[in-house]
């Protein structure tokens, strides 16, 4: 029998090496490296004109019918997975510990086993009473669910196909469970891969939803193998502070809907509730003007919710050097702002601190809110507050120019309907009658705006 070939598989990322060696050739990370069984060189021949068999062939125009979709009965997290569970989909659900992952799919199993369908809970991490005293805190343990707790891929599979296949299968988390196909422990790449793969074969064929609970890394990513992602049909990514009351469920791959969907939840004594008007709970109720605040219209997905950004600027009179400090935004675009509102707007940051954040911990990434940021920048500058009836938004370019961005009557209607009446925003929106309209073509022509030079 030909003697098995050494591999090294990298805990974090994945990559195969032949040789152990300190850190990871692809993703940095220092003793990462772990010995794995290989295959051996006569397994690895492959004959690839024998023993195979045709592979039917269909045209691209052919007839196709769309997914059934069973509700959760939680609205928000239809929105996030697209209108519902589809049967036969694999998901996977992460989140940093304690920010509520097992508390919300404990509410959908309950809803959907109150409803006649079969739910099974699995979990790794806890006993089964465990989770019973967690479904009776939340008022949910009348609810039907099968319960079980279990790390063994294959007794878990046993089950389900000894009876009929559940309309949902949790299994809380994908990094405790161990299968005996391969060597080991649970929570390795290769473990982790392997699970995925036989529960994900299982799903398909049984027509179940499957949900898979993920842990995350320092980073904020998935741990375990990046493949994991690409085998799954829906990630979501349980956003939040456990410090602060919300929480935001955000789709960052659906192939059954569209991305970067968000449901917005607020963390209650009877567990997870959902939140109708996200708006409300990233705007300050203020009584008068105050300076280095205003409003933008973030767009998530197909929802736009109103956020604040806060700024402040503090002078220093000794020659220290000043610091830059960014909650919710990115660090890198936010000194990208100030270099542009020097450079082409004559003001100057270099003798100042500047500190920036995003009300209610919520984070940004659309480049539209450069306009709103850098507003609030110069209000705090100036010390001259903006109205607050007043949104912004717009994409600052280096050469100090205001460029469109994508679905801005969108971004009115909200900022409308919450009782707002004037926007600050790029040449190429259209005025629709929502609000009144002042459109800027240069940054620069902003600062006088609000310095009141224009």
């Amino acid at each position: 029998m030909a003697k098995p070939k050494k591999r090294y598989v990298c805990q974090e990322c994945g990559t195969v090496a032949p040789r152990w060696q300190g850190q990871c050739e692809d993703c940095g990370a220092w003793n990462s490296l772990v010995e794995e069984a290989g295959a051996t060189v006569f397994e690895m021949k492959h004959h690839l004109q024998n023993g195979g068999r045709d592979v039917g062939l269909v045209g691209l125009d052919s007839d196709i019918k769309l997914p059934d979709r069973a509700s959760t009965g939680i609205s928000e997290f239809d929105r996030a997975l697209g209108g519902g569970l589809v049967a036969g989909s694999a998901t996977l659900l992460g989140g940093d510990p304690g920010i509520g992952k097992s508390t919300l799919l404990l509410q959908t199993a309950a809803n959907l086993a109150r409803r006649g369908l079969d739910v099974a809970y699995i979990s790794g991490e806890e006993a089964v009473d465990q989770v019973r005293l967690r479904a009776r805190r939340l008022g949910l343990g009348d609810a039907p669910v099968q319960l079980a707790a279990a790390t063994s891929v294959r007794d878990i599979l046993t089950t389900m196909g000894s009876t009929k296949p559940p309309a949902l299968l949790i299994i809380d988390s994908i990094q405790t469970m161990h299968s005996d196909l391969i060597e080991g422990a649970p929570g390795t790449v290769s473990q982790v891969r392997a699970s995925a793969q036989e529960l994900i074969r299982f799903a398909k064929e049984r027509g179940t939803a499957l949900m898979l609970v993920g842990h995350v890394t320092k980073d904020g990513s998935i741990a375990g193998p990046r493949v994991l992602e690409h085998m799954v049909d829906t990630v979501l990514a349980f956003e939040g502070e456990r410090s602060h009351q919300y929480r935001i469920l955000r789709a960052n791959k659906n192939r059954f809907g569209g991305t970067d969907e968000i449901g917005v939840f607020a963390m209650a004594d009877s567990g997870l509730a959902e939140v109708g008007n996200p708006s409300a709970l990233f705007l300050t109720d203020r009584a008068e003007q105050v300076t280095g605040a205003t409003v933008f219209p973030a767009l998530e997905g197909t929802r736009p919710v109103l956020v604040e950004i806060q700024a402040l600027t503090v002078r220093l009179s000794s020659g220290a050097t000043p610091r830059r400090a960014v909650v919710g935004w990115d660090s890198g675009r936010l000194a990208m702002i100030l270099a542009v509102l020097e450079a082409r707007c004559g003001l100057s940051f270099a003798t100042a601190e500047v500190y920036l954040n995003i009300a209610g911990g919520y984070r940004i990434s659309d480049p539209a809110a450069d306009l709103a940021v850098a507003a609030a920048l110069v209000s705090a500058y100036a010390e001259k507050p903006l109205p607050s009836d007043c949104v912004l938004f717009g994409e600052v370019a280096l050469s100090g120019e205001i460029r469109p961005v994508a679905h801005g009557n969108l971004r009115l209607k909200e900022a409308a309907k919450l009782g707002f009446q004037t926007a600050l925003v790029p040449p190429s929106v259209q005025d629709d009658g929502a609000m009144k309209l002042k459109q800027f073509r240069t940054l620069s022509n902003l600062v006088d705006h609000i310095l009141g030079r224009d």
